[in-house]
């Protein structure tokens, strides 16, 4: 299924732009430029998808669909399971449909694990919004998709995990084609996906239209921070556009033989520090995810696990002595040690490297390379009952890191 098009009025739309002027570019690269200009140079007619579908927060009986539109609107789903009754589905709040917004969310419930779905997400555009008196203007939809739940005891997962892409967007579509046609269930970014935060149409040209041209559409990926999210001025606007589990900045989940935690290692630098102007207090946060997670790693989930992986930005050991790393070390590095996790995989440093097992950290630390050529990683994890393979790819293709774990 071509996860690219759009109904052929709303791709125009889009494109408007790119091909006012005329320029011979790719259609990745045409799609994300058009996507991402600033919706004040839309014209006022145009009723557009600002982005496709991407998918968030899977579960064996859940998936939820986020997509933007350049005007306010009442969106809704049009879900198929094979040759089913088509079931259209829309967000309701506290009693009231979701509606007169341009980023949509829905969260399809009931479902069936293991299970294939197909769908289309329609949008209504608001022409007014009185107290009595709504206008509606023309309703927009996508192309169909597909997407496939998880299983629900599935002995087996696979991932990749991407890190400190900042701002490159060309970079996701190449690194995943370096996964070639090895089967996948999700996509995970490690952080610092972005240099700073500046505005939505930052978010949709570096980072939902790569993912939804290349897999986003119908393979879901989760989001945690890097220390370059928490800085700019839309910083604290971010985390609207994704959907993560718990629904939260960090976040825990099984998969397979596999139960992960993925935290939240906040700034790197001192709170105190002039540039945020008094404005951060991530030393709070992270002691606060310090309970949190001492409660996960005591949990049934967590014992019950063939194997354990943590997934944060900043590694507490290799990358120097900043705060951040520092106060990681200090107020997680224990309970790492404690419950015994397995691996930790890490971004932060741009220098991919696998650090074996040590006195500070009775583990293996993975950490994924950094945004310019030739340091750029896509890691492949896979596990099954008996086994936990990592395997770190340069953008070159060649392998520039492993790990294996067998019970």
């Amino acid at each position: 299924m071509n996860q690219e098009k759009f109904k052929r009025r709303d791709f125009i739309g889009l494109v408007s732009k790119t091909s006012i002027l005329g320029l011979a570019i790719s259609p990745l690269a045409s799609l994300a430029d058009s996507a991402t200009e600033s919706k004040d140079a839309l014209p006022a007619t145009d009723h557009v998808f600002l982005t496709p579908p991407y998918l968030q927060h899977p579960a064996p009986d859940s998936m939820t669909l986020m997509w933007i539109t350049a005007k306010d609107c009442y969106s809704w789903v049009e879900l198929r399971e094979g040759e089913a009754a088509i079931k259209k589905i829309h967000a309701v709040t506290d009693g009231m449909v979701d509606a007169n917004d341009r980023l949509h969310k829905i969260s399809l419930k009931d479902l069936k694990p293991g299970t294939t779905y197909t769908y289309k997400v329609f949008s209504k555009e608001i022409l007014s919004y009185e107290p009595y008196k709504i206008s509606y203007g023309e309703t927009i939809e996508s192309s169909p998709y597909e997407f496939k739940t998880p299983a629900a005891n599935a002995d087996e997962v696979s991932l990749l995990i991407m890190n400190d892409i900042h701002d490159r967007p060309q970079s996701i579509p190449q690194l995943m084609a370096l996964n070639g046609n090895d089967p996948y269930d999700f996509v995970f970014f490690n952080g610092d996906i972005f240099d700073y935060q500046t505005d939505e149409n930052q978010i949709i040209k570096n980072m939902i239209i790569p993912c939804t041209s290349s897999f986003a559409s119908s393979k879901p990926f989760m989001f945690i921070r890097g220390n370059h999210e928490t800085r700019g001025k839309f910083a604290r606007q971010l985390p609207a556009y994704f959907h993560n589990i718990d629904g939260g900045q960090y976040f825990s989940f099984t998969r397979g033989p596999v139960h992960f935690i993925a935290l939240d290692t906040g700034e790197d630098k001192e709170d105190n520090h002039p540039v945020y102007a008094g404005l951060i207090d991530f030393d709070t946060y992270r002691r606060k995810q310090a309970v949190w997670l001492e409660t996960q790693l005591k949990s049934k989930a967590y014992k019950k696990a063939k194997f354990k992986v943590v997934i944060m930005h900043i590694p507490h050991y290799h990358s120097g002595d900043g705060h951040g790393t520092l106060h990681c070390r200090e107020v997680f590095g224990p309970l790492f040690n404690k419950y015994k996790i397995d691996l930790m995989i890490c971004g932060h440093t741009h220098t991919y490297k696998v650090h074996p097992a040590e006195e500070g950290h009775q583990f293996p630390i993975i950490i994924g390379g950094g945004p310019k050529d030739g340091k750029r990683t896509l890691i492949k994890l896979k596990a099954n009952q008996r086994q936990l393979s990592l395997r770190m790819l340069a953008d070159n293709g060649m392998e520039v890191g492993n790990f294996e774990l067998n019970r």
